[in-house]
């Protein structure tokens, strides 16, 4: 394949393209970022010869383009994405430009290339929260965004199936649940508990921190998208597929985890005001994506411990 994956200097994309190297290093991969504040290209140094790197913004249809035409490029894998919730609801015009703008943008330069297919990477967070006793959310289910994030990924999706049905894009949608793992940037939940905690600091949680989120590793998220990209999409004409593990753990027991793993003790957890429209809890049916052969493989404590291994290097 001839990759152009957009937002792969930062926390999953970064990932997707390491892996995607190691496992195809025929295939050409071209990396678009406009490097933000989550971003970062160093993540990429280890196939920075293997790759061609250019630093932009995907709401520019006409780099997009030239990119696409240069490189001969016939798949797209979307990452690029304002994602922290917080960010979202102090401004979410930024979430605006880049998740739906450039969305948009993508779509117009597929639609003049139509070899060209698209993978979507969004979120589990457009299905908003569901009880504790309401069954996973599947891919028929109707979207609730709660918050100006989830809001702007919903949208995105909508355009993606708009041009699936009125322009025959070949496209489908990854709605994915809370990654763990390297490269996430510094502000996300489980980050937050491992710096504060190796600092010593109070670990601030949200409300009474009984919040509940289905963890996924990243490089389990990356395995989902890649089996994904294998599937004759001709014959397999589902636009849309979750990606989960089915275990859920309240984000008290993770911050504890990590504590425990650091040998750090409970008392520092601080409970803070919660977050405004803080969803309680998150569950995908990724039944369909196991249909095509694809698992989670990482157990979560351990690929906690290896993520706390990579943040204590990086805050030391």
């Amino acid at each position: 394949m001839n990759l152009l994956v957009t937002g792969a200097a930062g926390f999953i994309g970064s990932h997707f393209v390491l892996r995607h190297v190691a496992n195809h290093p025929e295939d050409t991969i071209v990396v678009l970022d406009k490097l933000t504040y989550a971003a970062d290209k160093s993540f990429l140094d280890p196939v920075e010869d293997a790759i061609t790197f250019v630093e932009g913004d995907i709401a520019d249809q006409a780099l997009v383009t030239k990119l696409i035409e240069d490189h001969s490029i016939d798949t797209v894998v979307n990452f690029a994405a304002e994602s922290h919730v917080d960010n979202s609801i102090s401004d979410a015009t930024p979430f605006l430009h880049t998740n739906v703008i450039g969305t948009q943008a993508i779509i117009e330069v597929i639609k003049e290339h139509p070899h060209v297919r698209l993978v979507h990477i969004s979120t589990d967070e457009v299905y908003g929260d569901v009880g504790d006793d309401d069954p996973s959310c599947t891919v028929g289910d109707k979207l609730n965004p709660s918050s100006p994030y989830s809001a702007s990924k919903a949208a995105a999706e909508m355009l993606v199936l708009a041009a699936r049905r009125t322009f025959d894009v070949q496209a489908v949608i990854t709605r994915c649940t809370n990654n763990y793992g390297p490269h996430q940037a510094d502000e996300k939940f489980i980050p937050t508990v491992i710096r504060k905690a190796l600092a010593d600091e109070p670990i601030p949680i949200y409300g009474t921190g009984k919040n509940k989120r289905d963890w996924i590793h990243v490089g389990d998220h990356c395995d989902a998208i890649e089996t994904i990209l294998t599937v004759d999409w001709k014959s397999d004409q589902r636009p849309i597929f979750n990606v989960g593990i089915d275990r859920e753990f309240e984000n008290i027991e993770v911050a504890k985890m990590i504590l425990r793993i650091l040998e750090k003790p409970e008392d520092s957890i601080e409970f803070v005001e919660d977050r405004k429209g803080h969803d309680w809890r998150y569950a995908v049916d990724s039944s369909e994506t196991r249909t095509l052969g694809w698992a989670p493989k990482m157990e979560f404590e351990e690929g906690l411990r290896q993520t706390i291994d990579w943040y204590k290097e990086k805050y030391s």
